[in-house]
Formats: structure tokens, C-alpha cells, sequence
């Protein structure tokens, strides 16, 4: 049994005392540093808690004014400008704190890294970078990995493909090496357009070399034989995307379809392409089918082609292109009602024939190997928005 002491009663009132004078000290420290505060500040909360951003604004703006050492509402409001799209706004707010000499260190270097931010905002481009790389040399490692990264995002707009594969090297954990083949593709694609090959096969092997299966550099690498006059060897390229991912043979059928004709092994071609499209059904590819078909067999057989895709794969493009085959063979009695069908079909179906960004669902009616609303790399499936919506 614990012995029980009476003078130990006497430490209760004790410990209630102190607890009571550590309370008014605390509150009246709360006190103080409210009366402190400006009544802009209070006001521009008001104006928050009421859904008045713009008067809340304008408010802390006055606040800052009145008491310039409130540093941390200094970075709010600039990024709060940042955000609303006042990149003048926010780059005054982040150069009168850079100009301040009683700025510590570490509030200077936060100060820089937001000036950088707002300067990409605005898309000055240059500023940005100088930034960044001043914050490259930061003892902050947070804001160094911050400072890649953004100097990443700088090299991408500005189509800066070398140094952009530079900066990638130091930030293995945040680009994957898919990212770093599209670099490569991209310089390959202009060495291409400078008619330098020798340049162009070296920056697609980097690519494969880092992406084995980057359909892009085989493509680009058909494209390249053909440029040489070797159209065989591009027919061997494109095959080979089958094996790295075949939903995009639907971006090569027109170019093997142009190759197989440029060597007049039409019936090759063909029974390449129907065996496809049996395998991976696309709307494209069906497109590329129709026309060798109509071309080597006839109308009627075109349209068998079709009316049996649409029946494997039911779709509102597919049949727009049924009502295509249909008027090649169909009579002139019915011809004008098929053909008014037509019209009002394919104007509905122009929506839906387009490609839909994964990453973000920007929608185009082109194919982009990198989307120009998130800036993703491959992240728009080779397939049309009815059949995006189609696949489980």
C-alpha cells in the first residue's frame, strides 16, 4: 500500500498556480502580437471567410504596406498572385524581399526559388533559368532538386533536347528513361529534317538504347530508311513495333500501305495489314484496309470488309465508313437517302474522332507524342475517343 503524506495536498494549489501564470503569459503574448497586427490583416481575413478574394487582396496588399516585416504574408501574396495569372504583381512582391538586407538566408533563397517560379509563369524563359541555375548551387537539397526539375521544364519549351538529356542524367528518381528516348527522338527527328542520317541513326540507337520499346524511334527509323531509298528495310522497321506495343501499328499502316504499293507487292501488303487489324482492331487501321481492298479487289468486297468490322466491333465511326462502302456499290434509286444518311452521321461522328490525352483528358484531332496541355510523354493511346471510351 502507497504511503499518503499530507504536506503532499500542498502541491496541488501549487501546480494550479503555475499552470494559471504560464496561461496569462501565453495569452497575453496572443494579445500583444494580435494588437500587433495591422487591421488590414484582420479585415482581409474578414473578406476570405466571405468568399471576397479581390477585397482580401487588396487588404493584405495594405497590410505589407503598414508592417513590412510580416514575411511570410509576403510569400502568400506572391504566390497568390502567381496563381491568379498577376505574374507582374508576384515578381515585385519576390524582388522586394531579394532587396531586403535584413533577409536571412535561407528566407532569401526562398525568396529566389519563388522570383524563378513566377518568371516561368510569365514565360520568360531566360530569367527563369538564370534562376535556377543560381539554385543549383544552394546547400538546400530541396531546392537544388527543385531547381532541375524546373530547369527540366525549361529545356522541354524551349526544344533544348541536348541539355534537357543533361539535366535528366541528375534526376534519376523523377525521369524515366521512357522520357530520356523522346529526347533523343526529338533530335533525331530534326537531324532528319537537316538531312544528316548519320546523326539521326545515332540518336535513335541512344533512344532504343534507353527504351527498348519506343515505338517512336522504329518509326522514325522507317521514316529514315525511306528517305534513303531503302523501303524494304522500312517495312522492317515498322513491323517491329508489333512486337513493342501493336496498338500503334495503327500510326504505320499508311506508311507500310504507301510502301507496299511503292513496291508493287500489293497482295503482301494486304494480307499483312487484314491480319492486323483482325489481331488489333482499330478504326485506322481499318481506314488503311479499306483502301487497299477497294483498290486491289473491288467495291463489293470493301464493303463486305467493313460490314463485317462493324459487326466484331460496333462503332459510330465505323459506321459512317460503312456508309461510305455502301455508296460505292449502292444504286442510284437509294444512292441520295444513303448519302443524306452519310452527311448527318459524319457530322456527328467529327467529335469523336479524335485522340484523348490519358494523363489529363486534353482532347485533339492530331496524335502528339507528347501532350501540349500536361506536357506527358506518350500519353495519348494510338486510338480514336469512341474507342478510348469503348476499351474496358
Amino acid at each position: 500500500m502507497i504511503e499518503f503524506e499530507y504536506w503532499q495536498l500542498l502541491l496541488f494549489p501549487l501546480f494550479f498556480g503555475l499552470g494559471w501564470a504560464a496561461a496569462r503569459v501565453d495569452i497575453r503574448h496572443l494579445v500583444k502580437e494580435s494588437r500587433a497586427l495591422p487591421r488590414s490583416y484582420f479585415q482581409g481575413l474578414n473578406f476570405l471567410l466571405n468568399e471576397q478574394p479581390d477585397r482580401a487582396i487588396e487588404s493584405f496588399v495594405d497590410a505589407v504596406k503598414v508592417d513590412p516585416q510580416t514575411i511570410e504574408l509576403h510569400f502568400a501574396l506572391g504566390g497568390l498572385f502567381r496563381r491568379r495569372g498577376e505574374t507582374d504583381r508576384a515578381i515585385r512582391m519576390h524582388q522586394n524581399l531579394l532587396e531586403r538586407d535584413d533577409l536571412p538566408q535561407d528566407l532569401k533563397l526562398q525568396a529566389l526559388a519563388e522570383l524563378g517560379q513566377d518568371y516561368l509563369k510569365a514565360g520568360l524563359l531566360d530569367r527563369a533559368e538564370e534562376v535556377f541555375e543560381k539554385l543549383r548551387a544552394s546547400p538546400n537539397a530541396t531546392l537544388v532538386e527543385d531547381a532541375k526539375r524546373n530547369l527540366l521544364e525549361i529545356y522541354q519549351l524551349e526544344k533544348d533536347w541536348e541539355k534537357a538529356i543533361a539535366i535528366a542524367a541528375e534526376l534519376p528518381n523523377s525521369v524515366s528513361q521512357k522520357d530520356v528516348a523522346e529526347y533523343y527522338c526529338e533530335l533525331a527527328a530534326a537531324e532528319m529534317i537537316r538531312s544528316r542520317p548519320d546523326l539521326a541513326v545515332s540518336h535513335l540507337q541512344s533512344a532504343l538504347e534507353r527504351n527498348r520499346k519506343c515505338v517512336r524511334a522504329s518509326l522514325l527509323q522507317g521514316d529514315l530508311e525511306v528517305q534513303q531509298e531503302r523501303v524494304g528495310a522500312a517495312i522492317e522497321a515498322w513491323q517491329r513495333i508489333e512486337q513493342q506495343n501493336p496498338a500503334y501499328l495503327a500510326l504505320v499502316a499508311q506508311r507500310l500501305l504507301d510502301a507496299y504499293r511503292r513496291l508493287d507487292r500489293r497482295a503482301e501488303g494486304l494480307q499483312l495489314l487484314r491480319g492486323y487489324l483482325e489481331r488489333y482492331p482499330s478504326l485506322d487501321l481499318l481506314d488503311v484496309v479499306f483502301q487497299l481492298v477497294l483498290e486491289s479487289e473491288g467495291a463489293d468486297s470493301a464493303y463486305r470488309l467493313v460490314r463485317d468490322e462493324l459487326k466484331r466491333n460496333p462503332t459510330l465511326l465505323g459506321f459512317d465508313k460503312l456508309l461510305e462502302a455502301r455508296l460505292l456499290v449502292a444504286s442510284p434509286e437509294t444512292r441520295a437517302d444513303l448519302d443524306l444518311a452519310k452527311s448527318i452521321v459524319h457530322g456527328y461522328t467529327r467529335r469523336l474522332a479524335r485522340y484523348r490525352c490519358d494523363n489529363c483528358g486534353f482532347k485533339a484531332r492530331q496524335f502528339y507524342w507528347r501532350c501540349p496541355a500536361c506536357g506527358g510523354w506518350e500519353t495519348y493511346p494510338p486510338k480514336r475517343t469512341e474507342e478510348f471510351d469503348l476499351t474496358p
